[in-house]
C-alpha cells in the first residue's frame, strides 16, 4: 500500500514537471519572438489568458459538481479508467468563450475584425455542438450523445456556411500551399474545406482520451501555428497569430487541471472547438500543411481508428471473425493496454507533437519578400 502511495506521488510530481516545462518553453518562445518581431506581441496575451483560464476553470469546477456534470466512463474502455468516472466534465465551456473573448476585445474594430468574427463565429457553433452532445450523454448516463450522422450533419451544415461566408469575402485562397508548393484547386476549395474542418475536429475529439493528452498538444500546435503566421508575415491574416497564442493560453490554463490526475475533463464542447478553430484558421492563412505536419498525433489518433475498423470489417466479411490491428483505438489506448503508464504516453505524445512542430517550422515555415 504504502509503495503505491509513492508510485502515485511520483507520477503527480512527474505530471507537474511535464506542465511547468511545457510552459517555459511556450514562455521562452515568445519572448524570442516578441524580440525578433518588435511589432508583435505574443507573451502578454499568453501569459494574461493562461493565467485567467486557471482561474475561471478552477472556479468552475465547483459549479459543475453542483449541478452534476459528471464524466460517464464506457465500460469497454481500458479498465484503469474506471476511476475517472465522476470527475467533472465540459470544461471546454469555460476555456473556449474565453480565448474568443480576449481575442475579440484585442480586435473589435479593427479593419480585419470580420475575419475575426467569422472564425469565432465557427468555433462557437463546435463548442454548441458539442455541448448538445456532452448533455445528451449525462442524459442517457452512456458515453454516447448526439448519433454519429446526427453530429456529422450538424458539423457539415456549420462548415459549409462558415466557408460559403469566407469564400464570398476572399478569407479563403483557391491557391493552396502544399510543402511551399502554390496548387490552385479552384472551386474544389469548397469539398476541401468541408473535410479540414471536421477532420480537425473529430481528430481533436478522438484524442481527448487521456488526462492532458489533447489541452497539451494543442498548446504546442497552437504556439507553432502563432509563429508560422508570424514567420510567413501574411498581410491581413497576420492577426491571427494572437488568437493563436490565445487559444494557446487558454489550453494552457485548462491543462494545469486536466494534467493527470485530472481534476476536470474537456468534453466535445472543448474537443470540437478546438479543432474547428485549427481547421478553420488552416483555412484562412493557408497554413493547412503545416497544421497537417504539427497535428501529426491528431492525425495518427484519427487513421489509428480508421484502420481498425476498416480491418474489423474486412475480416469479419472474409472470415466470419472481425480481427483488431490494435488491442484498442484510438492508439493512446492501445499504448495503454501495453502496459505503458499514462503520464508517459501523454508526456511522449507531447514531445512528438515537438518535434513536428519544430520540423514545420524548420522546413516549411518560409518568410514573405
Amino acid at each position: 500500500m504504502n509503495k503505491d502511495k509513492k508510485k502515485f506521488k511520483l507520477l503527480f510530481k512527474s505530471s507537474n514537471y511535464q506542465v511547468l516545462i511545457l510552459l517555459s518553453i511556450i514562455i521562452i518562445v515568445c519572448i524570442f519572438f516578441d524580440i525578433y518581431y518588435p511589432n508583435n506581441n505574443l507573451l502578454a496575451p499568453f501569459i494574461i489568458t493562461t493565467v485567467l483560464s486557471i482561474v475561471v476553470t478552477s472556479l468552475g469546477i465547483p459549479k459543475l459538481n453542483k449541478i452534476k456534470i459528471k464524466q460517464i466512463i464506457r465500460e469497454e474502455g481500458p479498465s484503469n479508467h474506471l476511476n475517472k468516472k465522476g470527475t467533472p466534465t465540459m470544461g471546454g465551456i469555460f476555456v473556449v468563450p474565453l480565448g474568443l473573448i480576449i481575442t475579440n476585445i484585442l480586435y473589435f474594430g479593427q479593419h480585419n475584425y470580420d475575419i475575426i468574427l467569422t472564425l469565432s463565429l465557427l468555433i462557437i457553433f463546435f463548442m454548441l455542438i458539442g455541448l448538445v452532445d456532452d448533455l445528451l450523454s449525462l442524459k442517457k448516463q452512456l458515453n454516447i450523445g448526439l448519433t454519429s450522422n446526427q453530429k456529422l450533419i450538424l458539423q457539415l451544415f456549420v462548415s459549409l456556411i462558415f466557408i460559403i461566408i469566407c469564400a464570398s469575402n476572399d478569407y479563403i485562397s483557391h491557391n493552396i500551399l502544399i510543402a511551399n508548393k502554390e496548387i490552385n484547386i479552384g472551386y474544389l476549395v469548397f469539398p476541401l474545406g468541408l473535410f479540414v474542418l471536421l477532420a480537425e475536429s473529430n481528430s481533436t475529439n478522438l484524442t481527448d482520451g487521456l488526462d492532458g493528452l489533447l489541452s497539451g498538444c494543442s498548446v504546442l500546435i497552437f504556439t507553432g501555428l502563432a509563429i508560422d503566421i508570424l514567420i510567413e508575415n501574411q498581410g491581413q491574416n497576420h492577426s491571427l497569430a494572437i488568437i493563436c497564442i490565445v487559444m494557446a493560453g487558454a489550453c494552457m490554463g485548462f491543462l494545469v487541471l486536466n494534467k493527470y490526475p485530472a481534476k476536470l475533463f474537456m468534453g466535445d464542447s472543448g474537443s470540437l472547438a478546438i479543432g474547428a478553430c485549427l481547421g478553420g484558421i488552416g483555412l484562412i492563412t493557408n497554413n493547412l500543411w503545416s497544421i497537417l505536419i504539427m497535428g501529426g498525433i491528431l492525425a495518427a489518433e484519427s487513421i489509428s481508428v480508421i484502420i481498425q475498423v476498416s480491418i474489423f470489417k474486412i475480416t469479419k466479411k472474409l472470415y466470419g471473425k472481425g480481427y483488431k490491428f490494435f488491442l484498442m483505438t484510438p492508439i493512446h489506448h492501445h499504448f495503454e493496454l501495453k502496459g505503458n503508464n499514462e503520464i508517459v504516453i501523454v508526456g511522449s505524445f507531447w514531445l512528438i507533437t515537438l518535434i513536428l512542430v519544430i520540423i514545420n517550422l524548420i522546413f516549411f515555415s518560409t518568410p514573405s519578400i
